[in-house]
């Protein structure tokens, strides 16, 4: 009549009310486990894929996606360069050329060194997005011979000065003179601030023109290097040994994760140990799924005999206690997907209400940059989530249903 027989047995035994009242106490708890462990992993993996996806724009925002530098520090013909790589290859969406150096900036009595840039405004917008940045003037406002600078909000209040005001810059490269050897010092004028969210760029840089920083570190008609902008930025690392293969010289290309592997590499590691240890959980929750099957299979003694006594193979008996666990695995999983999926999606909503229930904010703006948290759901963290925890829960069904399938057809005579 019921076919399968075992899937119907084990749906039965699954819906029918339990004799001993705490195996079904256990079995609210296993589901509950595996509700809470599943949407924790899925909300916290949310929360550290948007503090990296945070970082990483922030990051770009500064940083290009990969750079062509000459390993004799100077980039001679880089015109004829940049259109070759920009016309060869369809994946450098954009070029643009840069003059690095460090040098000490001095205004009214403060001093603090710096990464100074000169950049081409209108080329720099093509490879960068300082400009969404900028909160007081523009980088067009950098205009060629006019020695004008645009500063990091932190530097520019570490220095003491605002937009209008001179800053002294002097660069290490010295100047013979009569009084002998002098550092070159030149006054420039602050036409604006940028706040990209960091403080290692917010309180270190500086940019000026390209030819004004040609004249400074004198560096005459060749440039620092290259920064380009990429089709893909996930695919930078390939595309830069492309290019790199492409290029006649001798040419370093590096791209963003290279420059800044440290922190990439710390975010992934710190992403795969809290995977670890929020897996416990649901290995918790796994473990009591094997204590309820136990007892179940210990209560149901004297039916699983008479049911071998009827022929009922032990592969099948087994299969009777398979499917009560995996529907006990399959419900949890899927109502913890849900509060998972849930959570993370209005996590800009949910944390600000504890925050006004509790009378506490988690991130300060007053010590954090990023004051909101952030959070990016992905497709692949909830499959492989929602994967392991599914297959945990099968895993925990093998032990009590095997001792199910131990029993023998005799000792439903010894019950009677």
């Amino acid at each position: 009549m019921f076919k399968p027989l075992p899937i119907a047995i084990g749906l039965r035994y699954t819906r029918a009310k339990r004799r001993n009242h705490f195996i079904s106490f256990i079995s609210v708890v296993s589901m509950i486990g595996l509700i809470l462990g599943v949407t924790a992993l899925i909300t916290v993996l949310s929360v550290m894929n948007g503090f990296e996806r945070e970082l990483r724009e922030r990051i770009l925002g500064m940083a290009s996606h990969a750079t062509i530098q000459a390993f004799d520090g100077s980039l001679r013909d880089w015109d004829g360069l940049a259109q070759r790589v920009e016309h060869e290859d369809p994946r450098v969406l954009a070029v643009a050329p840069y003059v690095a150096g460090e040098a000490m900036l001095s205004a009214f009595g403060n001093i603090s060194g710096a990464l100074v840039r000169g950049i081409d405004p209108a080329a720099e917008q093509r490879v960068a997005r300082i400009g969404e940045h900028m909160i007081r003037g523009s980088l067009e406002d950098l205009e060629a011979g006019a020695f004008r600078v645009v500063l990091g909000y932190e530097l520019a209040a570490q220095l003491g000065i605002r937009v209008g005001d001179s800053v002294v810059l002097m660069a290490p490269q010295a100047s013979v003179t009569p009084a002998g050897v002098l550092p070159r010092m030149r006054r420039f004028e602050v036409t604006g601030l940028f706040e990209v969210g960091m403080y290692e760029f917010d309180r270190g840089t500086a940019f000026i023109h390209l030819d004004d920083g040609r004249a400074v570190f004198q560096t005459g008609e060749g440039v620092t290097g290259l920064r380009l902008r990429l089709s893909d930025m996930m695919q930078a690392g390939v595309i830069s040994r492309d290019v790199a293969r492409s290029l006649d010289g001798m040419f370093r290309v590096s791209d963003w994760t290279q420059q800044h592997a440290n922190l990439f590499r710390a975010i992934q590691m710190e992403k795969v140990v809290m995977f670890i240890i929020l897996s416990l959980i649901v290995a918790v929750a796994a473990f009591n799924i094997v204590s309820t099957l136990v007892m179940l299979v210990t209560d149901k003694q004297s039916d699983i005999a008479i049911l071998r006594t009827l022929g009922l193979k032990p592969s099948a008996v087994m299969l009777v206690f398979i499917v009560q666990g995996v529907i006990i695995g399959a419900v949890g999983v899927l109502l913890g997907v849900a509060g998972g999926v849930s959570l993370a999606l209005n996590i800009d909503v949910v944390v600000p209400f504890i925050e006004r229930m509790t009378g506490t904010q988690f991130l300060s703006a007053d010590v954090y940059y990023i004051n909101e948290l952030p959070s990016e759901l992905r497709l692949q963290d909830v499959l492989r989530i929602s994967g392991l925890a599914f297959v945990l829960t099968l895993l925990a069904t093998l032990f009590p249903a095997w001792r199910a399938a131990r029993t023998r057809p005799a000792e439903a005579l010894r019950y009677e």
